[in-house]
């Protein structure tokens, strides 16, 4: 007959842990967006519907929205090749190259913005090279896009260089010995494999995307109906306010944000089950 014996730990055991997690994450996280849904649940649904068909609440929802996850499909593919880069090759200067990814970490987002502004304006370093061309990035919607590219590169490459850290080369020559070529081991070996961490960082860098304020405003021009994003309507609500407004408007973007997120995270687990074993 065997004795069960119970090990001992330096970590808290399961119960104090988990107890830990549920408080920390109720008043964190769970708390105040109760309070914001609470306060939200005055005006109705009828009130909210009113609130999210108004035609400039709507265009800067359809604004915010639209241009994250643009720029975190744009960062999907280029910072995808960044990581790549990163962890597969050897050359002067990678350790700087890997720590400036970082930066948009670590720059306020205010300096981002204001930076991003003085470069692409018609009279910037960049915005005067494409201005003969009639093309105009700053204070237009592309601009907002170049700046959410900006804040979340990081999450995809951080996100995806582990995985690809631990992606054996050896996969690639075997395939490349049966005869694929280098689109097919793209494609059938080396994509199924980093899906799940895509798709991971697309999800990370699209939630920053839509509640991203500080490195937009100054890019973006805010023009209503063109280029104002919602987290200023907020703010212009609160400025005027207008709790109720401001409320609404925050929880249709928690609500929208949290049906996305929730469909991405459904494709992540269906993609972790499908290519799990390749």
């Amino acid at each position: 007959m065997s004795l069960a014996i119970r090990r001992n730990s330096v970590l808290p055991g399961f119960g104090l842990t988990l107890g830990y997690t549920l408080v920390y994450l109720g008043v964190i996280v769970l708390l105040p967006l109760a309070v914001l849904i609470l306060r939200a649940s005055s005006l109705g649904v009828s009130g909210l519907w009113h609130i999210a068909t108004e035609p400039r609440i709507f265009a800067a929802l359809k604004t915010s929205f639209s241009l994250a996850l643009a720029a975190a499909a744009i960062n999907v593919v280029f910072g995808g090749v960044v990581a790549w880069v990163l962890s597969r090759y050897e050359f002067p200067g990678r350790c700087l190259l890997d720590a400036t990814v970082d930066l948009p970490f670590a720059l306020p987002t205010a300096v981002a913005g204001i930076s991003l502004a003085a470069i692409y304006a018609p009279n910037g370093l960049i915005g005067s090279l494409i201005a003969p061309l009639g093309w105009k990035i700053a204070y237009t919607p592309l601009g907002i896009v170049v700046a959410l590219v900006f804040i979340g590169l990081p999450f995809i490459v951080r996100t995806v260089q582990p995985v690809i850290v631990e992606l054996e080369s050896d996969v690639e020559e075997a395939s490349a010995t049966l005869g694929a070529t280098r689109l097919q081991t793209i494609v059938r070996v080396i994509l199924p494999t980093l899906t799940p961490a895509l798709l991971t960082g697309f999800a990370l860098a699209f939630a920053r995307g839509v509640g991203e304020y500080g490195s937009v405003i100054f890019i973006a021009g805010n023009l209503p109906f063109v280029s104002e994003i919602a987290p200023l309507l907020i703010i212009v609500k609160l400025e005027q306010f207008d709790y109720a407004g401001a409320t609404a408007i925050a929880t249709l973007m928690l609500a929208a944000s949290f049906f996305i997120l929730l469909t991405i995270n459904l494709i992540q687990a269906w993609s972790r089950r499908r290519f799990g074993h390749v």
